[in-house]
């Protein structure tokens, strides 16, 4: 097996909250309206204002803690 600059648990980490983040991603879809003098007030919904921001930063979260942490013993030598 090849070896890599970050644990595998780490990378399983970043590899779910990219995951994550394309989830806020498509909650964040849709609500347009195909006709530019016809106001859509769906584009203006609760998931699409709150919930989806706060999955893509839950995203990143989790990305930077991927990054980020250590593994036990890493430091002891």
């Amino acid at each position: 097996m090849a070896n890599f600059s970050m644990p595998s648990k780490n990378v399983k980490i970043i590899g779910i909250g990219l995951l994550v983040m394309v989830l806020g991603f498509v909650l964040m879809l849709g609500g347009g309206s195909s006709d530019p003098n016809v106001f859509n007030p769906a584009m203006f919904n609760f998931r699409r204002l709150v919930i989806a921001p706060v999955v893509i930063v839950l995203g990143v979260a989790a990305i930077i803690i991927g990054i980020m942490k250590t593994p036990k013993g890493a430091g002891e030598e």
